[in-house]
């Protein structure tokens, strides 16, 4: 990995401003929000807005998936950017199966108990990235609580795999955690991914109702235990907006999360699946995502994508070029 450039350079890409203290962090106005109408509760602002999917990149993207028998997270979770994503020809995999053994109230993955691995999945996903010409994937799972390991191995071994059969392309893991489990964590950071990933989702107090099977402390174990293990690689986590939170919530997680070295901050607005999932609370204004990009910003975020529709993995590959040019990424798009 090449050295970091300039301290100038790295404000004039990504827009750092390292001497702003947190008492200068930009106030998120609470009463510009838009809540839901009581009557039309699934009813959007109007600045939520979806381009339909379709398109030559899109058809072919869902060709590859269905004759290698894989999935997306993009259609399991009915992620709105799907036709965005899909089009410019990335997507990410969702691996170990559609099933999952949580039952978190935002998700839209059916919960059940799993089939067993396919332990041939890791070599027809890396194929699918060589057909598709990828310079950057994301892979991420569902929860496999059945297993002592929680399917580290499959990880690691597409990890390794998409390096033998698409040299140069960055591979970005949104893993679960492990139930804090630093063996099985270990298992993934051996294959060395350029970017881990683990969301915490939402603010600590929400986590019982939000995704009661899950612990704030093992998000944090996660994300500090992997920049202990590799401290090359670049971590990233995501929150969730409009499910209840406090500002002041909000922004000492972020805090929190800026403390344990993340690098990267995603910051989107929840949109319920169906009537079965939890509520939105309260939709966010595009401008209060601006200015929480600013304040994650000052807290040292090496990036933050903040807005309506972001999602985890949303612009990714635009993400990881940016952060190359400045030398973060290990060793981005070198053919070995």
């Amino acid at each position: 990995m090449s050295e970091p450039a300039s301290g100038r350079k790295r404000e004039k890409l990504i827009g750092r401003s390292p001497q702003i203290g947190l008492a200068e962090i930009p106030v998120v106005d609470e009463a510009a929000g838009w809540r839901p109408d009581p009557k039309h509760p699934r009813r959007r602002p109007p600045w939520i807005k979806v381009r339909a999917p379709g398109g030559p990149n899109y058809d072919k993207l869902k060709q590859i998936m269905r004759a290698g028998g894989l999935h997306t997270v993009c259609e399991e979770a009915q992620c709105p950017n799907i036709g965005e994503c899909w089009g410019r020809g990335t997507a990410t995999f969702l691996m170990m199966g559609d099933i999952c053994t949580r039952s978190c109230g935002f998700c839209d993955i059916e919960t059940g108990r799993p089939r067993p691995l396919d332990w041939a999945e890791p070599n027809r996903v890396a194929q699918s990235v060589r057909e598709l010409g990828l310079r950057h994937v994301v892979i991420t799972s569902v929860n496999r609580d059945e297993r002592v390991d929680g399917g580290a191995p499959i990880f690691a071994m597409v990890i390794r795999r998409i390096r033998q059969l698409q040299p140069g392309c960055s591979v970005e893991v949104l893993i679960p955690d492990f139930k804090g489990d630093e063996r099985a964590l270990q298992i993934v950071m051996d294959a060395q991914p350029e970017i881990l990933n683990h969301n915490v989702e939402t603010v600590p107090r929400l986590f019982p109702r939000v995704q009661p099977q899950d612990c704030y402390e093992w998000a944090r174990a996660t994300l500090g235990n992997a920049k202990r293990m590799d401290p090359l690689v670049l971590t990233k986590s995501g929150i969730m907006l409009g499910l209840g939170e406090e500002r002041a919530e909000l922004l000492a997680t972020m805090r929190d999360l800026a403390g344990l070295g993340v690098d990267i901050l995603t910051l989107g607005q929840y949109l319920q699946p169906s009537t079965k999932h939890l509520p939105v609370e309260r939709f966010y204004t595009p401008a209060e995502f601006d200015q929480l990009k600013e304040a994650g910003l000052a807290m040292g975020f090496r990036w933050v994508e903040s807005g309506p529709l972001v999602r985890s993995s949303y612009r990714a590959d635009l993400q990881v070029r940016a952060l190359s040019e400045l030398g973060y990424v290990r060793g981005w798009g070198e053919e070995s």
